[in-house]
């Protein structure tokens, strides 16, 4: 109900908001009030250690590790800057939110070779009009709820190269311990994230995307594996 209640209260500015491209830092406002909502009502606060601030005249490439619902909403709470996601087509059968969802974001069919295409397209097409974009670059959460980070897909990357905008490298440590996709464990609490130093893009080319990738999930690997390490520790 939590996920449904605020955009009903809210409705009718969503709608206007969602109306047009131009209003959408208007509608961006609402949506992190709506994830605000959510977290705070549900016992989460998040606890965010920045690296680097954004410049609000700067569009970047979001990336982060992709385990819990709660991403979402963390990524609208922690983020002040409008951006747009990139993320999977199922969302957008959800009631009510997945109206709103589809008609602002980037919405994917992964089996579907032209649907994935349309994306780098749209993408594209958002990015040269200045806006930010995040993806979650594991391409969904991993079946294996023991695996520390899935291996990164290189849709972001590419797109990140190509219009030179700066990667964002962002580590949710908590969000899959209280609240992960099987809904059968977690509990209220803190939900720790970092946003890292940014990783540049300028003098990089199409064949450097790789390297890329693999430099930004190595960022991510090695912060979540220090901090199971130290969970660890008698």
């Amino acid at each position: 109900m939590l996920l449904i209640i605020p955009i009903l209260v809210m409705l009718p500015v969503l709608v206007v908001f969602s109306s047009a491209e131009r209003l959408y830092p208007k509608y961006y406002v609402c949506a992190r009030i709506w994830a605000k909502c959510i977290l705070y009502g549900m016992g989460f606060y998040p606890e965010i250690k920045r690296m680097q601030q954004l410049n609000p005249k700067q569009n970047y490439m979001l990336v982060a590790n992709h385990t819990s619902m709660m991403d979402i909403m963390m990524m609208l709470v922690i983020i002040k800057q409008p951006f747009i996601f990139v993320g999977k087509r199922e969302l957008a059968k959800i009631p009510v939110f997945g109206f709103f969802y589809r008609k602002t974001n980037i919405t994917v069919d992964r089996n579907c070779a032209k649907s994935k295409q349309d994306v780098v397209t749209e993408a594209k097409r958002r990015l040269d009009m200045g806006e930010s974009i995040c993806i979650f670059p594991e391409g969904g959460v991993p079946a294996d709820r023991s695996l520390i980070l899935d291996t990164f897909k290189d849709g972001a990357f590419r797109l990140a190269i190509a219009h030179h905008i700066p990667i964002v490298p962002i580590t949710f440590y908590d969000n899959k311990k209280r609240f992960s996709y099987k809904f059968v464990s977690g509990g209220p609490g803190k939900l720790r994230v970092k946003i890292h130093e940014f990783i540049s893009t300028k003098e990089m080319k199409p064949g450097d995307r790789r390297e890329l990738r693999n430099k930004t999930r190595e960022v991510i690997f090695q912060e979540l594996s220090k901090d199971l390490e130290k969970k660890n520790k008698p």
